[in-house]
């Protein structure tokens, strides 16, 4: 009573104010993500269209006859055959990687770790030096090739070395946090049960990891097929033999083909958006399955404490 008495005494101007807490701005979010898409349709949505817009510009015919060029022909050829001998060098290697690095410990497991993100610190360009360095002419191995009449650089093996480098991380780098976040209990009740190395990997470690190995394939194969610095260095521009893709479109840009490089350039561009959609469709397949593993350890848990309970 007294304490009211004296506020109501001094007067409203002297009674503390407590701070109202601000309504949530209703506009905040739309502005944050009509800045967001005005920023992906400035750099990505536009570019896209231009792709497509330009490649057909001339009709469909002449769009068709651009791919149907053998020099075209030939490009998307060598693209696919070094696509389809680097991905699966990378997914063994990935998985071998990613399966000692996460179930095993041994020495100099940082030190692989590093070697494996090497290509995402090095320049393309300077990975496809070293090769040059190695495997050419004047290279540390360039007599002894010569000798052998054994070509790699500027030819399919350099193509093929290059852009193996540039893509190897991908698998296991997707592998590595799957198999660790997985632990190691699975693998060691198989083993106590008697399965052998061999069944431990195939009937265990590999269904748990099925769908992070195949997003780990799709990005492998689409910076395959998409790579450029490495390429270009090892390959030499022969047109109809070395060239991939990418090479083929520049080739057509700086000869003001405009038309057929745009033509050539939707090819990569249609690769882009499937592999968008394939990638979407492998992560909600693995969202699904860890939050299926997650509610079946769930389950487990509260059975455990259950039974401790009766």
């Amino acid at each position: 009573m007294q304490t009211s008495a004296v506020l109501s005494a001094l007067g409203p101007a002297s009674v503390p104010l407590r701070k109202k807490r601000r309504p949530a701005i209703a506009w905040v979010p739309v502005l944050l993500i009509t800045l967001a898409l005005a920023y992906l349709t400035l750099v990505l949505f536009l570019p896209l269209a231009v792709v497509f817009v330009e490649g057909l510009r001339k009709g469909f015919a002449f769009y068709l006859d651009a791919l149907s060029e053998p020099d075209a022909l030939s490009a998307v050829k060598l693209t696919l055959i070094s696509a389809a001998i680097a991905v699966p060098f990378n997914l063994v290697f990935g998985v071998a990687a990613a399966w000692a690095i996460a179930k095993f410990d041994f020495r100099g497991k940082a030190l692989l770790i590093t070697l494996i993100d090497l290509p995402f610190s090095v320049s393309p360009v300077i990975a496809g030096l070293i090769f040059v360095l190695m495997f050419g002419r004047m290279g540390w191995f360039g007599p002894w090739l010569g000798e052998h009449d054994l070509k790699i650089i500027f030819a399919v093996p350099g193509i093929v070395l290059a852009t193996v480098f540039v893509t190897f991380p991908f698998v296991a780098r997707e592998l590595i946090p799957l198999m660790q976040a997985q632990g190691r209990d699975e693998e060691e009740a198989a083993a106590l049960l008697g399965a052998s190395g061999w069944q431990t990997f195939w009937r265990v470690t590999l269904p748990n990891v099925k769908w992070g190995l195949l997003y780990g394939v799709i990005l492998t194969n689409a910076r395959a097929m998409g790579e450029f610095g490495a390429v270009s260095v090892v390959s030499g521009h022969i047109r109809g033999e070395t060239n991939t893709l990418p090479l083929h479109i520049e080739i057509l840009y700086n000869e003001y083909n405009f038309t057929a490089s745009y033509a050539c350039a939707s090819v990569l561009a249609l690769l882009a958006l499937l592999t968008l959609v394939a990638k979407v469709i492998v992560e909600a397949r693995q969202h699904a399955q860890m939050n299926a593993a997650l509610a079946e350890a769930q389950e487990i848990t509260q059975h455990a404490a259950a039974k401790e309970k009766t």
